[in-house]
């Protein structure tokens, strides 16, 4: 894997960004955007699972990384569970469910994929780059 040195190259956030992009324009349709505590669920989980792998990024060192990245994969969750909230409501159809189900899932799986990679390297992250091993 080649080494990543900006929040924007990785594949994870950007697809998380485009999932976002999604579920904020369907929260300002209605139904949905006149459930209040709903919709701002759905923005808010949403929203998370981006900031967390770009916190966990930025926090420049591998363990931290893996820690956000499991928080976001856990915001994938609640989205999941969002959408199907929306579906049993009728907020949105069976189509446009499987669409952004299958979107979200397709994020879990690159988050529980760079968690993987994350836990088999060696590598510290540049926060701790240059320390030996009796600092740690």
């Amino acid at each position: 894997m080649a080494t990543i040195k900006r929040l924007e190259d990785l594949e994870v956030w950007k697809k998380a960004r485009a999932l976002s992009i999604q579920i904020y324009e369907l929260t300002f349709t209605k139904p949905l955007s006149q459930d209040f505590r709903l919709r701002d669920q759905m923005r808010g989980a949403v929203g998370s699972i981006m900031d967390n792998i770009a916190e966990g990024f930025d926090r420049g060192g591998r363990l931290e990384f893996i820690n956000s990245l499991g928080i976001a994969k856990g915001e994938t969750g609640e989205l999941k569970s969002q959408l199907y909230r929306c579906l049993d409501v009728k907020y949105i159809s069976k189509k446009c469910f499987e669409k952004l189900y299958e979107h979200t899932d397709e994020v879990a799986k690159m988050i529980a994929g760079l968690i993987e990679y994350l836990n088999s390297s060696y590598i510290k992250g540049k926060k701790f780059k240059n320390r030996t091993s009796s600092e740690n």
